[in-house]
């Protein structure tokens, strides 16, 4: 009987997964180096249907507009903006990328994935109310966030945000914070306008293709796959990068490359509550963040959100954290014990111990009636009512567990680069805030794993983000410039 014989072919790129991180990295190879072959492996029927997916991502366009969790007050009180500050500046580099790509007629309309949205942070309590304060004075000073007001009116959050004010006692402190500088973003829609682009000028997109091994072959790396019918095939690449979210941790250790070592993951899984009556949906026209409860992981920050996905606006709250082994949200149940292995269990136990405060918030969210989770929506909007709201599911996370120099374990929450040293693959772990930062995040790649290209691309790359390289926040002019040229660009609002 006749052996079956394996299909091996050459790439110059194979990215791993069809979410808008490979979406964002194959419009910006296609603009750096047209003539590549680049072929997109995605395990899935379709593209964007994991973490980009509109239902499954937070949608705002992290821009730390509102998110509370990217100003932490420190002991003596203050409030340091650095890292809101810097979020606000990857993210422009996100908008500046896609008006890029709208003004030379890479992708269509842009309100098929971007719209203005403002950004609110709301809390309650005088405590509260003074850190608020605070942090609108120390935000508010930037080019970059002098749009936000403050406020302690209820007749102002009442014009802002009328559902948050129906029903509250006009004698609770409160406060609130407006930017109208904000967005929302379907991911899902945006990583399917990316990939047009890029399948039109040559770059080849498989679904349905699973990778099951990577290999060295040599100077290049051998990225096995198989179809649903069992055929398999074998991609020959210099260059592969890894950009399967929950699942990107499992396919960097089947590389064996010495940088993933160490390394673990923790998954976080969730739900929202998803208003069912239009005449709601319409009276509430902002993304309304609140302060975390004690040990919550960012993605699970409290906030009333308007979100437009496939072009249908509705209103969600959430999300409430849950728990599941799965790196997926079509995973398995035994991905996180798949995903222990010799080099990374002492780090795995070790992160128990410092982040109890995280465990028994899990264990509180999980032991949660709906009863429960429903006065949590009550605390934003207290008018609302159990008939007009519907629980619905959202994506998986999976944390990033990093070895330090002692060898334990630190949970980090945010997004991790990891590549290896002689810059052949790379790959990125991680969640929030990675979509909406994910241009940012690819540049630095493509820098560290091609420095030999650097300058040869540094003319194309300022074409696409003019700040890069630059602060926009040391800049006033520079900064304002951005965001009236991208608003233009992109249909958003900027009187």
């Amino acid at each position: 009987m006749a052996q079956m014989r394996l299909e091996v072919t050459r790439a110059d790129a194979v990215l791993i997964g069809g979410g808008v991180a490979s979406a964002t990295l194959a419009a910006l190879l296609s603009e750096l180096e047209p003539d590549w072959d680049i072929q997109v492996l995605e395990k899935l029927d379709g593209l964007g249907l994991e973490s980009s997916d509109g239902w499954n991502n937070a949608g705002t366009g992290h821009s730390a507009l509102c998110e509370l969790n990217y100003t932490p007050q420190d002991v003596d009180g203050s409030v340091s903006p650095a890292k809101a500050i810097s979020i606000n500046e990857q993210f422009q580099v996100s908008r500046q990328f896609w008006a890029h790509l709208v003004e030379n007629d890479r992708i269509g309309d842009p309100s098929d994935f971007i719209r203005t949205v403002p950004h609110m942070s709301f809390v309650h309590g005088m405590e509260n109310v003074d850190y608020l304060r605070r942090r609108h004075e120390a935000l508010s000073a930037n080019p970059l966030f002098d749009r936000m007001r403050f406020t302690t009116s209820h007749a102002q959050l009442a014009e802002w945000a009328p559902l948050i004010t129906e029903g509250r006692p006009v004698t609770e402190t409160i406060a609130a914070t407006h930017s109208p500088d904000g967005t929302d973003v379907d991911f899902g829609a945006l990583t399917g306008l990316l990939f047009d682009y890029a399948q039109r000028v040559g770059t080849t997109v498989s679904t349905g293709s699973e990778v099951v091994d990577l290999r060295r072959m040599g100077t290049d790396w051998g990225v096995m796959s198989r179809d649903a019918t069992g055929a398999t095939r074998v991609i020959r690449a210099p260059f592969v990068f890894v950009g399967a979210g929950g699942n990107a941790l499992p396919l960097l250790q089947k590389s064996g490359i010495e940088e993933i070592r160490g390394f673990g993951g923790f998954p976080i899984s969730g739900q929202w509550l998803r208003c069912t009556d239009p005449e709601i949906i319409d009276r509430h026209q902002a993304k309304v963040y609140g302060k975390a409860a004690v040990g919550a992981p960012p993605m699970s920050v409290p906030h009333l959100d308007t979100r437009v996905v496939r072009g249908q606006r509705s209103l969600m709250f959430g999300p409430y954290a849950g728990w599941s082994p799965k790196f997926l949200k079509t995973g398995s149940y035994t991905d996180l014990f798949a995903s222990i292995k010799p080099d990374n269990l002492t780090q795995m136990l070790a992160v128990a111990p410092p982040n109890l405060d995280l465990m028994t918030y899990l264990v509180g969210q999980l032991a949660a009636t709906e009863a429960q989770r429903f006065e949590a929506l009550l605390e934003f909007m207290p008018s609302a009512r159990p008939e007009d709201w519907e629980q619905v599911t959202a994506g998986q996370r999976v944390q990033v567990i990093a070895p330090d120099k002692d060898k334990h374990g630190v949970l980090q929450f945010g997004t991790q680069l990891i590549s290896a040293a002689d810059g052949s693959i790379g790959g990125m772990l991680g969640a929030s805030p990675g979509a909406s930062i994910s241009t940012e995040i690819l540049l630095k790649l493509l820098e560290r794993m091609f420095p030999e290209r650097r300058e040869s691309w540094a003319p194309t790359i300022r074409q696409m983000v003019p700040s890069w390289g630059t602060a926009l926040a040391d800049d006033p002019a520079a900064a304002h410039e951005s965001l009236a040229r991208t608003a233009t660009a992109l249909g958003l609002d900027h009187d």
